[in-house]
């Protein structure tokens, strides 16, 4: 099955619909240890039922007392500078105290439970302790270093909503509530296989004509880095008999089969018309810079991504088009590209007839932060993606002069 009108390049836009447009149930759900959960994306809400932090209690290392029950003027009616409560009890973190005496201060510590009756925590460096009494200013502010219950969650209110990819901090978060287990999706197993009988694994020496596989150690860190399983599949011999055969296997042992090169129209390049003799393909060839031989079909009932051969191509296509499919595959919500509008340090003369993302960085000049252009935007030069810490969103047809606002797309907020 043949996809559309082949010397069409397809608008980024959309291209990156008919992705999302292609139907897949979303994958099993499954409940892991917190430990375990990093990574994984949130199936089902999670709601707390309790409130946090569960009682009053200080903020500080001091004294708990009850600010109603001082006279700030001594016994001639001056106004006191400082006041005198005998020690009534000793609160550690952990402790259940009795109700506060009367008249009396507790020696509290931070985390402690504030004891019923004190309003007011006076930190340790403000006072003065002799036989079992307290010393401190009367200029104390009433309700000061105490954390309220509840402050930062209520019972009954949603902590964790359902699709969001869990950080270290979310997980803490759910901890903090008493919740042991989450309901995740289950991760999508990744088939990844490379294409070109020129690719040589690191480690091995050098040969004449052959290139070093980065592609593959750039793709499969991302992977794993976003919660996916990995199937490395390794390189494929550019033949056709060679190609099928690893494609099929490849759809029948995991969830999306990714692959690198292979997808343009030289004689050696057998990756297209494998899927479209094992499924077909939804698109072919996107108007995007770089990264134009960028593929998306199905191999059976396997969704299918190609990604180009050059390694940049490689980076800017998986990240801007082929991750946000997978995330919304693997349960998480996507709308659109996270974008800053920021001034440019370039400029661009010629308008594009593809959209180009340019490989930047935020520097510092004067009072602003502008975006620095690497000099080389070849997409072979991978140390254009090492560099950068984003890119700059030229649309096709448009020029750009230096100190004009773009759209910046940061690297942190694609890979979360």
């Amino acid at each position: 099955m043949s996809c559309c009108d082949e010397n069409r390049l397809m608008p980024v836009g959309e291209a990156r619909q008919r992705l999302f447009d292609y139907f897949k149930e979303s994958p099993d759900i499954v409940h892991v240890h917190l430990l375990n959960a990093a990574g994984l994306t949130l199936a089902e809400p999670v709601v707390s039922e309790i409130d946090v932090p569960p009682h009053d209690n200080s903020a500080m290392d001091g004294y708990a007392f009850n600010s109603k029950d001082l006279n700030s003027k001594d016994s001639a009616g001056e106004v006191a500078e400082a006041l005198s409560l005998p020690v009534s009890q000793r609160i550690p973190a952990g402790f259940a105290p009795a109700p506060l005496e009367r008249n009396t201060i507790a020696r509290i510590f931070t985390g402690a439970p504030v004891p019923e009756g004190a309003d007011t925590v006076i930190m340790q460096e403000d006072c003065s302790e002799a036989d079992g009494v307290v010393s401190f200013p009367a200029s104390f502010k009433a309700g000061a270093h105490i954390r309220k219950r509840g402050e930062d969650i209520r019972a009954g209110s949603e902590i964790l909503a359902a699709g969001r990819r869990l950080s270290p901090q979310d997980i803490g978060l759910a901890a903090s509530v008493g919740v042991g287990q989450l309901s995740v999706y289950k991760p999508l197993k990744i088939a990844l296989l490379c294409s070109g009988d020129e690719l040589l694994e690191p480690g091995q020496p050098p040969e004449p004509g052959k290139i070093y596989n980065s592609n593959r150690y750039l793709l499969e860190p991302l992977l794993k880095q976003q919660g996916f399983d990995v199937l490395d599949m390794g390189t494929v011999e550019d033949t056709l008999e060679a190609t099928l055969a690893a494609l099929e296997q490849a759809a029948n042992e995991a969830d999306v089969v990714i692959t690198t090169g292979g997808v343009s129209v030289g004689e050696e390049d057998y990756i297209k018309a494998a899927v479209e003799e094992l499924g077909g393909m939804s698109l072919w060839k996107v108007a995007i810079k770089p990264g134009k031989p960028f593929a998306f079909g199905h191999i059976q009932q396997t969704p299918f991504i190609g990604l180009p051969g050059n390694p940049v191509s490689v980076f800017a296509t998986f990240l801007l088009l082929g991750l946000p499919y997978l995330q919304q595959l693997q349960g998480s919500t996507w709308s659109h590209w996270p974008t800053t509008s920021m001034a440019a340090a370039f400029d661009v003369k010629k308008a594009g007839k593809r959209d180009e993302f340019v490989r930047v960085k935020r520097v510092v000049s004067g009072d602003s932060t502008v975006l620095k252009k690497y000099p080389n935007q070849s997409s072979g030069v991978l140390s254009s993606a090492a560099w950068c810490d984003g890119f700059a969103l030229i649309p096709a047809g448009k020029t750009l002069e230096i100190g004009e606002k773009v759209d910046f797309i940061a690297l942190s907020d694609l890979m979360g």
